[in-house]
């Protein structure tokens, strides 16, 4: 994710003004990588379903992945055959990278994506660009979670796309719905501030999209779909999964470090409503148990590969204050800004401080536990050790959480908002306030 540079603060919400003749208000990409074979029927199907019933100017980018078979030659015949298809050939393989190049060049107003395989039935792509045409929503997902979606495939992609998508509203807050669906839209002067912040070039550029701008206030809108799953799809499924899996943790760090520009996109009507202090509104206790179950079981993790590390070189209850102190200082920081919404530097010592005292009494439950087997048995293994703090370390994360929530990061009560001389001004651009 990068951090150093944004183009400016995002647009206002305006309808998009008549196009001239022959402009394409929609550019829709499709990236491939070795789609020789279904390339050329996918794309012919979309067009004719544009031609139908899309009433604007539109465009079909092939963008093509470093492919190594005949792709290329089959794009470029589209090119030549279909007035409204271009070609663009990438020397480097990934998706992400493949979008962020067309989009960052198109002149369309609306940009939109779909794999390839055209899995998700295309009577949703004008539901999909509709809101952002009317300057309603910025961006616009496909849902195969909604409640009115119709989807087919095997239980083993729907348990990962599932865990997937909880393990983001858990550690990302995230509140979209889907993720992962390869059917999206967003605004081109929303992608264009956008877009610079996106370090992922692969699977994950979606997900980091999505969580950037709905950080930044943007109003993303999910239309159900009906989508069948390819079974002859070339997408490897658990190595997608961990390169997911490391984009989730690289932004939850940036997030709770405070590294990101986000709070200087600010819109110029205003800020986001859900960021406002509210009388007498109280917080969410399901998000935020949510988001400490999960921070939770990450620390967890943490500490018993800390713990087995420790243990190496010293005794039981030294590994453990070890391993406890150096997982309890980043659970803090954790929970403070993914679960308990605390942002920016302010009174980060204070919360530390006070996270060390719970600390303090987590440590007091898990040498005692440790105490009381050794006291039972002489010469405990490993395993049983491990077994005993887990148990622990689960006492002590219920009082932590009833700590932390009613001591430690307190709903704030409502005061009358002063700026901040040492803050630039919200209203400046990121480039403006460097």
């Amino acid at each position: 994710m990068r951090t150093d540079s944004s183009p400016g603060s995002l647009p206002a919400r305006e309808h998009l003004p008549a196009a001239g003749a022959g402009t394409p208000v929609l550019d829709v990409v499709v990236p491939v990588y070795n789609e020789e074979k279904d390339l050329g029927p996918c794309v012919r199907r979309l067009h004719e379903h544009l031609i139908r019933t899309f009433p604007y100017a539109f465009r079909i980018t092939v963008a093509d992945n470093a492919s190594t078979d005949g792709t290329p030659q089959v794009a470029a015949r589209l090119a030549a055959d279909l007035a409204a298809v271009r070609s663009v050939r990438l020397e480097q393989k990934g998706r992400g990278r493949a979008l962020r190049t067309v989009w960052s060049a198109s002149d369309a107003p609306v940009l939109a994506y779909m794999d390839v395989d055209l899995s998700t039935d295309l009577n949703a792509l004008l539901p999909l660009v509709a809101p952002l045409i009317s300057g309603h929503s910025d961006l616009a997902i496909g849902s195969r979670l909604a409640r009115s979606s119709r989807v087919v495939r095997g239980a083993k992609r729907e348990f990962v796309s599932r865990t997937y998508n909880l393990i983001l509203r858990g550690s990302l807050q995230a509140r979209f719905s889907d993720a992962q669906c390869g059917f999206k839209a967003i605004r081109r002067d929303v992608a264009q501030v956008l877009l610079p912040l996106v370090e992922d070039t692969g699977w994950f550029f979606d997900t980091e999209m999505l969580v950037l701008a709905e950080r930044a206030g943007c109003r993303i809108h999910e239309v159900p779909v009906d989508w069948i799953d390819d079974p002859d799809s070339t997408v490897h499924i658990v190595r997608t999964a961990t390169e997911d899996l490391k984009g989730v943790w690289r932004v939850g760090r940036a997030l709770a470090t405070g590294s990101l520009p986000l709070d200087r996109l600010v819109r110029p009507f205003g800020d986001d409503p859900r960021d406002r202090d509210l009388t007498g509104v109280p917080q969410g206790l399901a998000r935020q148990l949510v988001g400490f179950c999960v921070v939770g079981a990450l620390s967890t993790l943490f500490y018993l590969l800390l713990y087995s590390g420790f243990r190496h070189f010293a005794g039981s209850q030294l590994a453990n204050a070890l391993a406890l102190l150096v997982s309890a200082v980043a659970n803090t920081a954790a929970n403070r800004r993914l679960t308990f919404g605390v942002r920016g530097r302010g009174g980060a010592v204070r919360h530390q401080a006070q996270g060390l005292v719970v600390f303090g009494i987590g440590l007091a439950l898990t040498s005692g536990s440790l105490a009381a087997l050794s006291a039972a048995t002489a010469h405990p293994d490993h395993s049983t050790e491990l077994a005993v703090l887990i148990a622990a370390n689960l006492a002590a994360t219920v009082l932590r959480f009833l700590l932390f929530r009613a001591w430690v990061f307190p709903d704030a009560p409502p005061t009358a908002h002063t700026p901040d001389p040492h803050l630039p001004d919200p209203q400046r651009t990121w480039s403006d306030a460097r």
